[in-house]
């Protein structure tokens, strides 16, 4: 029981608040990680040492980390990974979630902002080619602070991420091993839009403008990408995806463990309309179609019970319906009259 409370506290607290202009979940992490910033290296005495970034290869910015269980603690947190390529050049920034849990006798929920300083190019390396755990692939310390943070950054420092967190207005260093780091397409693919296919993205004005801002910590007045002469894409580009996309690689990854049930009869009628070794176009959804029916007729039919009532059916089923929706242009509008108004409670008779 109190595993399912930790998840369902994170899970209700870990996203960030919308604007009353209804502002993008990405736009309002790039803010509040900028907000972070400001406070990271603005803070008399607990500032980051800008020393810290001077030779850094990667900043990582994670606002409004939320942790909290009983018994079972747990960790979870969206933020923005920026990286300074071999050219000294600072991308603009690609989202990543941090996840990680530990066990002891706690309660309540805290929420912190995490900053990460990578010292080494395999360390955001680590990140950039699949998931980080932090401790595990990578040395990690707590890092130093303040005007003695600043004159021990001489050499002496070994960590290959050093790490901060800001709890009650001040930063300090912090120890965060066996926290998970993970680069998350979708919201970088939501975030970054392309105007045209085959066009690079457009960078939002407020990722130039904190992109700049690490850029300037770090070497004075260091380039970023938007005034780099590099021919390479944008690290944003590269590390996009669309919730088609997502859907297909989950699909790819589960449809396995309903085929190794199934013989090759069975195969054959439930196949996806698409390879493991395909080059990455999708089917049209009229494709998907044809697979669902197939699908349906299996969930419908009392037969073949037995087949439909396995989990790795039904999630290949439900990530099918919704691989469909993704392909499918959405240019409806509901309509719908008024919403219902609010029904003033009962009066309670007096006595």
């Amino acid at each position: 029981m109190a595993r399912y409370i930790t998840c369902f506290l994170l899970l209700a607290l870990a996203t960030p608040p919308q604007s009353a202009s209804a502002q993008s979940a990405e736009e309002g992490i790039v803010l509040a990680a900028s907000a972070v910033l400001s406070q990271a290296m603005s803070t008399s005495l607990n500032q980051i040492p800008r020393s810290m970034l001077t030779d850094a290869h990667g900043v990582a910015i994670i606002p409004n980390v939320i942790k909290g269980g009983f018994i079972i603690g747990a960790r979870h947190g969206r933020g923005l990974l920026f990286v300074r390529d071999p050219n000294g050049i600072w991308h603009a920034p690609v989202f990543i979630t941090l996840t990680g849990g530990n066990i002891g006798w706690q309660a309540g929920l805290q929420s912190s902002d995490i900053v990460l300083v990578f010292k080494t190019a395999k360390s955001v390396e680590g990140i950039l080619s699949g998931t980080l755990t932090i401790g595990a692939d990578a040395a990690a310390a707590a890092g130093p602070v303040g005007l003695q943070g600043a004159v021990a950054t001489d050499g002496r420092l070994q960590a290959e991420i050093y790490s901060y967190s800001r709890s009650r207005g001040l930063f300090a260093g912090v120890a965060i091993d066996g926290s998970v780091l993970q680069i998350d397409q979708l919201s970088t693919g939501t975030y970054y839009r392309s105007p045209a296919p085959g066009q690079p993205v457009v960078i939002p004005p407020a990722a130039q403008e904190l992109t700049q801002r690490i850029a300037n910590y770090a070497a004075g007045v260091a380039p970023t990408e938007g005034t780099s002469t590099s021919q390479m894409p944008p690290l944003a580009q590269r590390y996009t995806a669309q919730e088609s996309d997502v859907l297909r690689g989950q699909l790819l990854q589960i449809a396995p463990k309903l085929f190794a049930l199934l013989d090759e009869q069975w195969k054959t009628y439930l196949a996806l309309p698409f390879s493991a070794t395909a080059d990455g176009a999708h089917p049209t959804p009229q494709q998907v179609q044809q697979t669902l029916a197939h699908f349906q007729s299996v969930a419908t039919n009392p037969q073949f019970q037995q087949l439909a009532a396995r989990p790795e059916f039904q999630s290949v089923y439900g990530l099918l319906q919704h691989y469909q929706q993704s392909l499918t242009p959405n240019t409806q509008t509901l309509q719908l009259p008024p919403p219902p108004t609010a029904t003033p409670p009962p009066a309670v008779p007096a006595r």
